[in-house]
């Protein structure tokens, strides 16, 4: 489904620019990456992507410095607890919106937008996320997790596939929609884009919905779970199982509490670590269905190798060394270089929805139709509600 920007040439527009763009797409095959989306278009100079690289930096350590300070600004005054609870994630896209305005109206957004890599700076963000996640944590304490997981996203998956079809969308898009929703949000939207070879317009597309939607469930959720008198593993699971993305996911437990804030974590990782099946079960569906015409060779195992989204590979065998590594050092040493890297995950997390700040378009939005946002809210209403009825039935009676 082309957005405006593959009409009236903008590359910083959802990330995919001219007509030559879509031109390309439809000649040789969907464009399969960031990287091959810029290479189909003029090349953009050393210059204007460091400089955009630069404005992305820039706006970055304006987030964590906010996210940083503002705390301590506020301590004492009567907005003290709501400063503390907002995370970078608001502060991020806020200063990402912020940018995006300013450089439209002195003309540099345009120019500067090859430095705007959402998909790196996220990928690289959840190949670090593997690091911190305990795989021996989410096979053992993990059990409900594991199963409201399976549940909720063969669930919601299944929902909001079957209504993008009802409602006539694109096979590709209702791939993105789907795994963003069930699943965690942007990164699960990227791992799909990989396996079905979506084009980055729809990319930028479904993160944006993931965005719009998961902001206000920051406040939301945890203000209904003390309404509905939620037990802290019931919240938690509750707030993990339904927002969107890792990032919002923290800032919301943070809210609810330090139990909730844990069991949330849980159940929002074990749903990250189901990122790689749901990739290779849509790269089966895609190469042996969707794209498979008549008579055509049966696909062959590096066709798989090469539509697989490789980054998911990272972050599984970063789980992997993260637990291995804390097993054989010391506590307190493992703690610390554990915090270095979660650290420095967080700076990509920051410099990933500044980007995506940079590069939201409510025009694209708008002309895209009502269609995808009606099929995204509904699935986020299901989604609340199953995962509601699961998080009581598995977690009622959880402790930690």
């Amino acid at each position: 489904m082309p957005g405006p920007e593959a009409r009236e040439g903008n590359p910083a527009e959802g990330g995919v620019a001219t007509e030559s763009v879509a031109e390309n797409a439809d000649a040789s095959g969907p464009v399969k990456s960031e990287t091959a989306a810029l290479q189909a278009v003029s090349r953009p100079t050393v210059g204007a992507i460091v400089a955009g690289i630069a404005v992305v930096v820039m706006l970055g350590a304006l987030t964590r410095y906010f996210d940083t300070h503002v705390p301590r600004w506020t301590a004492d005054t009567p907005f003290k607890r709501v400063a503390k609870s907002v995370e970078f994630p608001v502060y991020a896209i806020a200063i990402g919106l912020l940018g995006n305005v300013i450089l439209t109206k002195l003309a540099l957004r345009d120019r500067l937008s090859a430095g705007f890599r959402t998909e790196f700076f996220i990928k690289t963000g959840v190949v670090l996320l593997g690091a911190s996640i305990n795989l021996k944590i989410l096979v053992t304490a993990a059990g409900p997790s594991i199963l409201q997981a399976l549940l909720l996203i063969t669930a919601v998956f299944g929902f909001t596939w079957w209504l993008g079809g009802r409602l006539g969308l694109d096979d590709k898009l209702r791939a993105l929609l789907a795994s963003a929703v069930s699943i965690c949000g942007v990164s699960a939207a990227i791992a799909a884009a990989g396996a079905v070879q979506a084009k980055r317009e729809q990319i930028a597309y479904a993160a944006s919905l993931v965005i719009i939607f998961a902001l206000p469930s920051i406040f939301v959720l945890p203000w209904l779970a003390e309404a509905l008198g939620l037990s802290d593993a019931v919240a938690g699971a509750w707030i993990g199982g339904n927002i969107d993305t890792t990032a919002a996911v923290a800032a919301s437990g943070a809210i609810a509490g330090e139990k909730a804030l844990q069991i949330a974590t849980i159940v929002k990782t074990t749903q990250n670590a189901l990122i790689g099946i749901v990739a290779i079960a849509l790269t089966a569906y895609f190469t042996l269905k969707v794209e498979r015409t008549a008579g055509a060779v049966r696909p062959s195992a590096r066709q798989f190798w090469e539509r697989f989204p490789k980054f998911v590979l990272g972050f599984i065998a970063a789980s992997v060394i993260g637990t291995l590594y804390l097993q054989s050092v010391d506590k307190k040493v493992g703690a610390a270089h554990i915090a270095v890297i979660n650290d420095l995950r967080t700076w990509f997390l920051i410099l990933a929805f500044v980007s995506i700040g940079l590069e939201f378009s409510l025009r694209g939005l708008r002309e895209a139709g009502w269609r995808p946002i009606v099929v995204f809210g509904s699935a986020v209403v299901v989604n609340l509600a199953v995962g509601l009825g699961l998080s009581v039935l598995l977690f009622r009676n959880f402790t930690l």
